[in-house]
């Protein structure tokens, strides 16, 4: 694979005509194992123990609102713990920002399924007095279990 010496040239050296991958294969192999790494991780950043559902997924435009609730009752908004007093405070900033837009923005509430049943609707209360109206509860299909 090296120079070539033709013999009507005087011994000079033609120019390689292959190209060499190598490098190319290396980098995408690299950059392959990094996506696969990485991606897992970005799916949900709070561990929530969702309850089983039949219903199908959402079909939606825009990025939603996401509210998680886990089993220590902490709530976190966007993935931001936001504390229970500062919630409607947090809300009404989401809902005069989304209000911007030409739709309502879609508000996925996430909540571990050992939580009272209370807790949950202390939080749809307050997501729809803020005017966050629509609110999807996320759980987990038959294929994610």
């Amino acid at each position: 694979m090296g120079p070539m010496r033709g013999r009507g040239h005087g011994g000079r050296r033609a120019p390689m005509a292959e190209i060499n991958v190598t490098p190319l294969v290396d980098v995408m192999l690299v950059l392959l194992i990094i996506f696969m790494i990485t991606a897992p991780l970005l799916v949900a950043g709070v561990p929530v123990n969702l309850p089983d559902s039949r219903a199908g997924a959402l079909d939606q435009d825009q990025k939603p609102i996401s509210v998680s609730l886990d089993d220590g009752g902490k709530i976190y908004v966007n993935d931001e713990e936001t504390a229970e007093a500062a919630l409607p405070a947090r809300l009404e900033v989401l809902a005069a920002a989304a209000a911007k837009g030409p739709e309502a923005p879609q508000v996925y509430l996430r909540a571990d399924r050992g939580l009272d049943y209370g807790r949950v609707m202390k939080v749809m209360g307050e997501l729809n007095r803020a005017g966050l109206n629509k609110v999807a509860l996320v759980t987990v299909g038959e294929e994610g279990r």
